[in-house]
């Protein structure tokens, strides 16, 4: 559990993939977007596959990296389709892999599969980071145990609750299950529902590492408001991510 410490535009910052991913945005809007991440200089993007050339040409020259994700959002293309997809996506000059897990056959108990799935992205990535989205609103604890427990075993970087597309995100509970659940090595990033710094900041001190969300704006005023008032306002933007 990370010690407590006061928080500051920086050190949130640093927390932070900022997500790009709603199927329905424009060029514009995702133009728009890269450039509050790069205002805010967070740790990094994670844009929609086709996007990530553009991302890392908007973004070059600043500390931003690019992100992207792999099977998204339902985990069940083939492994052969999923290592292709970042194959692409690391020629595109992604640098980290957000790849959802199958998620039929983490229910189904097939271990073995899942777990090689998810070795064969990690070994197209060479070492780059590579995080496990296991798709937590859909999957019991036993099975959020399980998935880590693969993730892990197949060499993955981070453990991940959710895409933001399956109508649940990220919980106190599923964290600290996946927090339980794998080594120091392994990370954990929260992703849906992380809207308010008061949400980041009660994640963060149960031991998450990394958060997706769409509300870097709102977060990180809110870290502003803490730093010069004592306060946050609470406030959303409403988004899924």
């Amino acid at each position: 559990m990370p010690a407590q410490e006061t928080p500051t535009v920086e050190s949130i910052a640093a927390l932070i993939d900022h997500a790009i991913l709603k199927p329905e945005l424009t060029d514009a809007e995702v133009a728009a977007d890269l450039d509050v991440a790069a205002r805010w200089a967070v740790f990094s993007v994670c844009v929609r596959p086709s996007d990530v050339a553009r991302s890392v040409a908007r973004l070059a020259g600043t500390p931003v990296a690019t992100g992207t994700v792999i099977g998204f959002p339902h985990g069940s293309t083939s492994t052969a389709a999923k290592t292709a997809e970042s194959r692409r996506a690391l020629d595109d000059g992604a640098s980290e892999l957000d790849m959802v897990l199958h998620i039929g056959r983490l229910r189904s108990g097939d271990i073995a599969a899942v777990t090689d799935d998810i070795a064969a992205v990690v070994a197209v990535a060479e070492g780059r980071v590579v995080k496990v989205i296991l798709e937590t609103a859909f999957l019991s604890d036993d099975a959020v145990v399980a998935g880590s427990k693969a993730a892990e075993a197949a060499g993955a970087s981070f453990v991940k609750t959710s895409t933001g597309f399956a109508g649940g995100g990220a919980t106190l509970h599923h964290l600290r299950l996946m927090r339980g659940a794998v080594s120091l090595a392994v990370r954990v990033k929260a992703s849906g529902g992380v809207r308010g710094l008061d949400t980041l900041l009660e994640m963060r001190a149960i031991g998450v590492d990394r958060f997706g969300t769409s509300a870097t704006d709102t977060i990180l005023r809110d870290v502003q408001r803490l730093v010069t008032t004592g306060s946050t306002s609470g406030a959303t933007d409403g988004s899924s991510y």
